[in-house]
């Protein structure tokens, strides 16, 4: 009886022991091996995610819209190759599509929260694309998501992405060309595609993407343009806050973007949709499967560092210092 409870107990720890190291958070560093374990090693910060959490939830009691902005920087940071901050970076950001899009009040509280983190964990020692993926999570964790871990570990890259444009899905595209892009960046189950299209229903758009091939789509068209500074909603019931009503909308062939009312039509992800429409929480649940997912993406091998400012690497703020220094 004591060899077989041994034995029993042999078999448990085994198993608590690898699924600890296949949770285990991954790290990007130069080289080959762009991830080692951080678990072998003592947390840098172990009082960022609470830092991440207050400055997020007061930033929200003051605009609700920065939950869309936060969950824009981070897909069009994540999507082309990768965590890594590299949209923060004036080569990125500034660039179609980026250009003009990315919020800059959720711009400036990443580098308002990185500034805090930075000086309360003793310098440098999270990086920005860390602080992008925590500060995203709460924002939608605020918005009603259930509460899921983000894996730190990540380190920021010193250059731009290349060709984002043609690394990003287009608000025109077919839904066929959306499963195949997400499947070539690692997200191949189409329920990624339709969940994470669901942070839509607290994003806006351009007039100029609105799809405009229905009465109901060229009356938003025409509306949107009579102002220049006008967006519009791309959940046309309840904008303002993050639920299934996107859905909802797209069942009801009131989708915004030709992207999105696809999905209501095409046999992969049409039963998603009105699933989605039919059970908040069913969807709730994928989202953060999906967000999940989308967070660990991996860029590729390259130069990393933890950026002392997130909008510039490390060796122009080091200039900007000395010149400050010697003026």
């Amino acid at each position: 009886m004591a060899t077989r409870n041994a034995l029993a107990m042999g078999l448990l720890l085994a198993a608590v022991s690898a699924a600890s190291a296949a949770m285990a958070p991954r790290l990007p560093m130069d080289g080959d091996d762009l991830f080692v374990d951080l678990q072998l090693q003592q947390d840098p910060c172990p009082q960022v995610e609470d830092i991440v959490r207050s400055a997020v939830q007061a930033a929200l009691r003051r605009n609700i819209q920065l939950t869309a902005g936060l969950l824009r920087i981070f897909f069009h940071d994540c999507f082309p190759q990768g965590c890594d901050a590299s949209v923060l970076l004036a080569g990125e950001r500034d660039v179609p599509p980026n250009g003009g899009s990315l919020q800059p009040e959720a711009l400036r509280l990443i580098e308002d929260i990185r500034r805090e983190v930075h000086g309360k964990c003793g310098g440098p020692k999270v990086s920005c694309a860390d602080i992008l993926a925590l500060a995203t999570r709460d924002a939608v964790v605020v918005a009603g998501l259930p509460f899921f871990p983000i894996i730190r570990g990540r380190m920021d890259s010193r250059t731009p992405a290349p060709d984002v444009l043609r690394n990003l899905p287009s608000p025109s595209a077919s839904v066929d060309e959306l499963l195949d892009i997400f499947r070539r960046k690692g997200l191949g189950d189409p329920a990624d595609l339709v969940a994470l299209s669901g942070g839509h229903t607290v994003g806006k758009a351009s007039c100029g993407v609105i799809r405009g091939n229905d009465d109901f789509s060229r009356g938003l068209a025409a509306n949107c343009s009579a102002s220049r500074s006008r967006k519009q909603s791309l959940d046309v019931i309840t904008p303002d806050a993050f639920d299934n009503r996107y859905y909802v909308a797209l069942r009801n062939r009131k989708g915004v973007l030709e992207s999105d009312q696809g999905l209501a039509d095409h046999p992969r992800t049409r039963n998603m949709v009105r699933d989605y429409a039919n059970d908040q929480q069913l969807f709730f649940r994928q989202f953060r499967a999906s967000m999940m997912k989308l967070s660990q993406l991996k860029p590729p091998a390259g130069s990393f560092e933890i950026r002392r400012d997130c909008s510039r690497p490390n060796a122009r703020v080091d200039g900007d210092a000395g010149l400050a220094a010697s003026a």
